[in-house]
């Protein structure tokens, strides 16, 4: 490979939620063993965006700055060359982060009462966004069968047929549970949405993050009736680990909704923008780090794999979930006997594991975990081993 995904900075004393986690339990820099929860990336980041943020640091001033013509092309130009999106410079608006977004969303298009539909067990800061504006979660729970999810499209005809529900947050491709939407699943949402006057909110957040065999369609892109009846938020920040320089995109092709939303985010702002090397950063990154991308995908696909080969050969009573989209794993553990929260006592204090614990993601998640699969294979190997050795202490089947 001609990029770097071997090398870990490790990010104790940080200010990094995730690895402070470990420090709580014991865990020292010299244990080698990193965490597997926060959805950032232990790849160290695309040399090309080092760069260019290295450049304006030595060329341009701090200043406060709007997206550039420059910036709004690259986006445009990667949603068309990687999603086949034509999308409108004129479309995008600012968003510090898509989680920023769909609370906007909720706040700007919805009142208080008003419901909310998700599809859960579901991304939990979508939870938050509904319950703490007062507005009332409408659960449309997947179908799990046992390999993959599935959507519920005659519970989610009756509750969206139901006046109050005003809004569905759509996760595309859905976390935790890493299905990739087929354009045929989002016509149905879609239709679903237009006849019963329900607004899309579509989090695509990891819609870079397609694993072999799949194919990732952006909701509006199917046609102009859905792209009028939605907001689609995207960002680098997943793709090419950027996170903490807080850019994302809002993009609202519909004029009227479009400055609605713009209307709500002055009233905290009256000139909305993101983090000025934010825009450098990404623009770097949709014109420069496509191949860096590719390579990346490639080993998360292969830790994929090690871990569906090891639990099926070792440990065949956990459940890995067929990863289509996102780095995220999702792997059901009840079959091991061990009560959830007991599971995770395990997982701290006698394995090393740090995942994200399935029960934050919703009541359908208990008993599951979510592993972060961006890192190199050799922690995937090396946690999997200790898994084994826990484990086989606790089973009780």
């Amino acid at each position: 490979m001609k990029y770097d995904f071997e090398t870990v900075h490790k990010r104790f004393n940080t200010g990094s939620m995730k690895w402070n986690e470990l420090s709580k339990f014991g865990v020292k820099e010299a244990d080698d063993i990193i965490p597997f929860s926060v959805a950032d990336m232990e790849f160290v980041t695309p040399p090309e965006i080092v760069a260019a943020i290295k450049n304006q640091l030595d060329t341009s001033i701090m200043g406060y700055e709007n997206p550039s013509p420059d910036y709004l092309a690259s986006v445009c130009s990667w949603l068309k060359s990687r999603h086949n999106w034509n999308a409108e410079p004129e479309w995008i608006l600012p968003s510090h982060g898509v989680v920023d977004a769909f609370f906007q969303a909720v706040r700007t298009f919805t009142e208080e009462g008003d419901g909310v539909m998700l599809m859960t067990p579901v991304y939990y800061p979508m939870y938050t966004a509904i319950n703490s504006t007062r507005r009332k979660l409408v659960d449309n729970p997947l179908i799990n069968t046992e390999t993959r999810y599935e959507i519920d499209f005659e519970d989610m005809e009756q509750k969206a047929a139901d006046p109050n529900t005003k809004m569905l947050i759509l996760c595309s491709p859905h976390n935790p549970v890493g299905r990739v939407w087929t354009r045929e699943e989002l016509t149905r949402i879609g239709e679903i949405c237009l006849r019963n006057n329900v607004l899309v909110v579509s989090d695509e957040i990891h819609f870079d993050l397609i694993m072999p065999g799949n194919k990732h369609t952006v909701f509006a892109s199917i046609n102009d009736e859905f792209a009028d009846n939605c907001l689609v938020l995207t960002a680098p920040s997943k793709t090419f680990n950027i996170a903490g320089l807080q850019t994302s995109n809002v993009l609202i092709p519909n004029p009227e909704l479009r400055e609605r939303f713009l209307q709500t985010l002055r009233l905290s702002n009256p000139n909305p923008k993101c983090n000025i090397l934010g825009y450098y950063a990404a623009e770097a990154a949709y014109k420069l780090c496509g191949k860096w991308l590719d390579e990346c995908l490639i080993v998360i696909d292969t830790n994929r794999r090690i871990i569906a080969d090891f639990l099926k050969r070792e440990l065949p009573m956990l459940k890995p979930y067929r990863l289509e989209g996102t780095y995220l794993q999702w792997i059901d553990m009840n079959g091991l006997g061990i009560d959830y929260r007991e599971l995770e006592r395990i997982n701290h204090e006698e394995a090393g594991l740090f995942f994200d614990e399935g029960y934050v993601f919703g009541k359908q998640g208990e008993g599951f975990e979510r592993w972060n699969l961006a890192c190199p294979s050799r922690y995937i190997e090396e946690a999997l081993a200790r898994m084994k050795t826990a484990y086989t202490k606790h089973m009780k089947i």
